[in-house]
């Protein structure tokens, strides 16, 4: 354990500090000053001697984090990237973009604040790429197996990595021009420079695996031709289908899904030339949809200069404390201030989208509006309580539906009624030597589900052709979050 009286002595909870929004709204560098040494070893100190570690089962990946803690305190940086890769592939990407449901887990989070776990796990990796400690691990030996994962997100880049490790030929391919699924096109860098992206494909090229950008599987490449040419096939596509909006002027001009936005905001990050891009510019921007996509949204329309920015939620205002039916150690569902709500703009809950008004031209030039009222069960605008807001640009951020539904034609996997692509507890598939694993499977969720997912994936592939596999599987397909 760390300090023993650590908890006692530092009771409050300490986080680096963000960059003024003034200053940070001029350029895309991440929100966060670099965190000082001190805090943080204050803040890894407060871990408990709790005897149960509630943490490791609030983590899909099973993280080893009180140890970690302890050496953090100790001053031990390597050894604590150590015991935090040894679960944990990719832990600058969980450190900045992971929820932190392991906080809520925290036993010091019963009647204190949590133990600021993200934050140490984020200064962990940052000294070791910083010190150097962080090197290509190629495999002692090649098993002569190969192996074909579709999608470059967290959970197809977890699989590959284990999978290259222990010895199979890997090939990843990626539909879009660059490697890295959502972290590279739906992530916007003022939550996580691509320099860290980058930094992990280096290390994975150097370990022997394979990237095929710009290949559409399906399309350039057929499904059965795959099959042919590898042992085993990871599907780890995601689930980028958006849920629509079907009111009256949905077609408006000036209507777009988020991801679409956010999409081409990355490719100009990048360099890339957008043609006709979708800007808020001197626009009134209108974002539906209070989650982390509508919250990217919202930092990127503040960026682009938009004269105005408002959220719709259709729902309640979450609690600011946990209520007595999420009770410790759920993840409960609380009020949350993002880096892009402190920038600016308005947010609105129980606003129910009735219509969308159009001008002569068909552009889109306010949404009406209506209070929503719960009616057994149902969320419904409630009559008489209609209103117009302003809008140039509407971003539907309303969340995600499922995989692309080509895989149940072209490679004959069923669908679960979540829209999610059917598996078993091991994440095969009723194909022989196809594995589904990600948000493809599971349903649009958390990048620590699906790096725990791309690592388990690759446990029963590397099963599957070798007979048995001493890789780490830390959830099955079939594991949920502890929720209520």
């Amino acid at each position: 354990m760390a300090d023993p009286r650590g908890f006692i002595n530092v009771p409050e909870r300490e986080l680096p500090p963000r960059r003024p929004v003034p200053l940070r709204l001029m350029d895309w560098k991440e929100v966060y000053e670099q965190g000082d040494p001190g805090v943080l070893r204050r803040q890894a100190g407060r871990c408990m001697d709790c005897g149960v570690a509630f943490c490791h089962q609030g983590c899909p990946l099973g993280n080893l984090i009180p140890e970690w803690n302890d050496l953090t305190w100790r001053g031990e940086g390597r050894q604590a990237i150590e015991r935090l890769h040894a679960t944990n592939n990719f832990p600058e990407f969980t450190g900045k973009l992971c929820p932190a449901p392991c906080e809520s887990s925290c036993v010091l989070a019963i009647n204190q604040p949590a133990v600021t776990i993200k934050q140490v796990e984020a200064s962990i990796i940052e000294q070791a790429w910083g010190n150097g400690w962080v090197q290509p691990m190629p495999p002692e030996r090649l098993t002569g197996k190969t192996v074909a994962v579709v999608g470059s997100g967290p959970a197809g880049l977890a699989a590959a990595q284990q999978l290259t490790r222990v010895g199979h030929t890997v090939a990843v391919f990626e539909k879009d021009d660059r490697i890295g699924g959502l972290l590279r096109y739906g992530i916007l860098d003022f939550k996580m420079e691509k320099r860290h992206l980058d930094q992990r494909l280096t290390q994975m090229q150097a370990e022997g695996t394979r990237f095929r950008a710009g290949v559409s599987v399906g399309t350039d490449i057929s499904w059965d031709d795959l099959r042919a040419r590898y042992d085993a096939v990871v599907v780890a596509i995601g689930a980028p289908l958006p849920r629509d909006l079907p009111v009256p002027g949905r077609d408006a001009l000036g209507v777009h899904f988020a991801m679409e936005y956010l999409t081409q905001a990355n490719r100009v990050q990048a360099g890339d030339t957008v043609d006709e891009q979708i800007t808020a510019e001197g626009k009134h921007v209108v974002v539906l949809g209070g989650g982390d996509t509508g919250a990217d949204c919202i930092g990127t329309a503040h960026r682009q200069g938009a004269l105005s920015v408002t959220n719709l939620a259709i729902g309640k205002q979450p609690p600011l404390e946990r209520t007595s039916d999420q009770p410790w150690p759920v993840q409960p569902t609380l009020f949350e201030v993002q880096s892009a709500h402190e920038e600016g703009g308005e947010r609105v809950f129980l606003a129910s989208t009735v219509e969308l008004l159009t001008t002569d031209a068909g552009e889109v030039r306010a949404l009406r509006v209506a209070e929503t009222e719960y009616l057994d069960g149902r969320r419904v605008p409630k009559a008489g309580t209609e209103r117009e807001i302003p809008a140039d640009l509407v971003l539907l951020a309303l969340g995600f539906t499922g995989a692309e539904r080509e895989l149940e034609q072209q490679l004959g996997l069923p669908f679960d009624a979540r829209g999610a692509v059917a598996r078993e507890a091991d994440y095969s598939t009723n194909v022989p030597g196809v594995f589904v694993a990600g948000d493809a499977g599971r349903g649009a969720s958390l990048i620590v589900w699906a790096i725990a997912e791309g690592r388990a994936a690759a446990a029963a592939v590397d099963a599957y052709l070798q007979g048995s596999s001493d890789l780490p599987a830390p959830v099955r397909a079939t594991d949920r979050a502890l929720t209520v």
